[in-house]
């Protein structure tokens, strides 16, 4: 979805995708390596300081335990300028993400930032906000982009002093405020919102919940999805589809079809297919399942979507873990699902892990997996490894049996499900219990529904 564009400022084509002798796609993203040659792409592009004519050259590769990037490198032989640039061409987010961290403590400045371009960064303490794409995507810490944003402000200040001196005095006076507040004198605020849902703010607490780091995600606007490049179709376009005849299709019919649709792999952006099938669910609901496996890196995917409308009241299971019976209930956890365990003071968000039907132990394996391939985990010091290891082998020793847990998942939609173990299934048995309970404002913000009316639309239309 992202567009690559070339280190000088103009556009560039997409990377082309690669095969192999026998004609099978090969991934557009690989691991990076000394030996990533053959997939350079060079263009010609115009120098932005002389304007002749230099090279930019992209290379598509993925930086371990992040995302998919294209580096980028641009060389005029004409003047000599040279740029360089690092840009994400991972998928755009379903939604967007808003983070707000409490800066208290020397050790938060140095709490690691991910920022896409379509990032703002404010602090209201001291008024300072940076824009949507007035700064490239970056690694850095709080710390850093304190530091970016006095490089930024300190930039032609000589000669500002000598053409302008109040507003070089102003912006001297700004640029010492921002160094006192790397002295923390009193706590800060950052607020980070990303359109595209693809910044991160460090937990040094993870796997547990942090209290000074609040995470949402938002539904863009139309003018924020045309600033991604996501254009609704128009008029036009939706007359070319044509409505399917009532009797023409039964719903008995659409029961018994896979249909397939192409799509690029998630892992390494190569065409594959993806398989879906409407499904019922006994004693509860129908589903759409959803699985993709990629005959390119073999990377498999599979999720669940709620055949039905979101349920008068939210729904809360939870679900003693202490056999290996107690492994294999059905699950359909939906992507509004939020999952925890009290015992290991475990949080995981309704965004973390998307909808999917499976068993207790695949959740728990799914859970496992992501926190040992958590972001930056290579470059974390050596106690945050040392925690997340000791974490990990408790995670492990629940999976084994070795330790009693209580897995609750809590679903503000209703529109998760699991499987009773009693004679009858629609019935709780005694290791299982179900909680109807009546979302909040906020739950009913998350999902869409204080904007929606369902009664007298039609005179507002």
């Amino acid at each position: 979805m992202s567009a690559v564009s070339a280190a000088s400022g103009s556009n560039a084509p997409s990377p082309p995708e690669i095969e192999d002798p026998i004609g099978r796609p090969e991934p557009i993203f690989r691991e990076i390596n000394a030996e990533q040659t053959d997939e350079v792409v060079e263009i010609e592009s115009a120098c932005m300081r002389c304007y002749q004519t230099g090279i930019t050259r992209l290379l598509p590769t993925k930086i371990p335990f992040f995302r998919e990037v294209v580096l980028m490198s641009f060389k005029c032989d004409h003047c000599g300028h040279i740029n360089n640039e690092m840009q994400s061409a991972s998928e755009i987010q379903k939604s967007g993400v808003r983070i707000e961290l409490l800066v208290q403590s020397p050790a938060d400045l140095n709490r690691r930032v991910v920022r896409s371009d379509n990032s703002s960064v404010s602090i209201p303490e001291i008024e300072l906000e940076i824009p949507v794409q007035s700064q490239k995507g970056e690694v850095t810490t709080v710390e850093g982009i304190i530091e970016r944003t006095i490089a930024g402000l300190s930039q032609d200040q000589d000669k500002r002093r000598i053409d302008h001196p109040e507003a070089a005095g102003a912006i001297d006076a700004y640029i010492e405020r921002l160094r006192k507040l790397k002295e923390l004198p009193t706590p800060f605020r950052l607020l980070l919102e990303d359109i595209s849902g693809n910044s991160f703010v460090e937990n040094p607490l993870a796997p547990a919940s942090d209290p000074q780091l609040k995470t949402s995600h938002f539904t863009r606007s139309q003018q924020q999805n045309e600033q991604l490049g996501l254009y609704e179709q128009n008029h036009e376009e939706q007359n070319l589809l044509k409505p399917i005849a009532e009797d023409e299709w039964p719903l008995e019919n659409l029961h018994g079809e896979v249909l397939q649709f192409p799509t690029n792999c998630s892992n390494c952006q190569a065409p594959c297919e993806t398989n879906m099938k409407l499904t019922n669910i006994p004693h509860f609901k129908e589903v759409v399942i959803m699985a993709t496996v990629c005959g390119s890196c073999g990377h498999k995917t599979n999720e669940v979507k709620s055949g039905g409308g979101v349920e008068p009241q939210g729904v809360r299971f939870r679900v003693q873990i202490a056999s290996k019976e107690d492994l294999t209930r059905d699950v359909l956890k939906s992507e509004t699902c939020s999952l925890s365990i009290p015992e290991l003071d475990l949080e995981v968000g309704p965004h973390a892990l998307c909808g999917r039907f499976t068993t207790v132990e695949g959740l728990l394996v799914a859970m496992r997996d992501q926190l040992d391939g958590t972001l930056f985990h290579d470059s974390a010091d050596e106690a945050t490894k040392q925690q997340m290891q000791r974490f990990l082998d408790t995670f492990d020793a629940v999976m084994n049996l070795k330790r009693v847990i209580t897995l609750v998942l809590e679903d503000p939609a209703g529109n998760t499900y699991v499987q009773s173990l009693s004679d009858d299934d629609a019935e709780p048995d005694e290791k299982l219990s179900v909680e109807r309970f009546d979302r909040s404002f906020d739950d009913n913000e998350q999902l869409g529904l204080n904007d929606m009316k369902t009664e007298g639309y039609e005179q507002d239309a």
